[in-house]
């Protein structure tokens, strides 16, 4: 069973949680945890710190000292938090950016159970200045971190793990969004601009328009 942090949970954790067949038990404090705990222990705590952070990392400071084996933490933050995270690694295994998708909440949830979230082995994809992990969802260009949505680096890896070849709006649709999306390309063409955005107008140029078609990423093998 998870343990989650506060209550009561968001409605969309919740969902999350329940559509994904998780048993967890919300709780305001490590008091509650420690009272509601299964005989057999906590699987891993979901701590939300978007609301109030000082209280999770409270939270997470007693955590640690109440146990002799930790229990892997799964942190929320915002955006504007990611600097709160330095200096403090020790006290969480793993973080994902809220609002989040419930896809990557479930990922990086299933890996954190899974045991290895400690330690993992990155995959690694590389384009010039690019850089994605797909162990960690990050990405950084130039060094930079970029902050993006789910959806948003879902469809930069795509890219970048084909550069040079051309794809119309309907078939990133169909891999990256799946087959079930029944939104129009515009939604790719609303993507594609944030991320432009995000890589700064010196290396927004790596997502090419190929007029009438689509959009490639990096250069292609004609290109000098």
């Amino acid at each position: 069973m998870l343990v989650v942090v506060p209550d009561p949970a968001t409605p969309e954790l919740a969902r999350t949680l329940d559509l994904g067949g998780h048993a967890w038990k919300a709780v305001g404090s490590a008091d509650g945890a420690a009272e509601h705990e299964p005989a057999d222990g906590w699987a891993g705590a979901i701590v939300d710190a978007t609301t109030d952070p000082d209280g999770a990392w409270a939270f997470l400071r007693t955590l640690r000292k109440q146990r002799d084996t930790a229990i892997p933490v799964l942190l929320l933050v915002g955006g504007a938090q990611l600097d709160e995270l330095e200096h403090r690694d020790d006290l969480f295994d793993d973080f994902c950016l809220s609002p989040f998708h419930p896809a990557e909440l479930e990922a990086r949830l299933r890996h954190l159970l899974a045991g290895d979230a400690v330690a993992p082995s990155a995959d690694i994809v590389e384009y010039g200045v690019l850089t994605l992990n797909l162990e960690t969802y990050q990405a950084a260009i130039a060094g930079r971190p970029l902050d993006m949505t789910y959806m948003e680096y879902e469809l930069l890896k795509f890219l970048a793990q084909n550069p040079g070849k051309v794809f119309t709006r309907e078939i990133l649709l169909s891999r990256v969004w799946g087959y079930e999306y029944y939104g129009g390309a515009r939604t790719v063409d609303v993507h594609v601009r944030r991320l432009r955005a995000k890589l700064g107008e010196e290396h927004a140029g790596l997502i090419q328009t190929v007029r009438s078609v689509g959009y490639r990423f990096g250069q292609s093998r004609w290109d000098s």
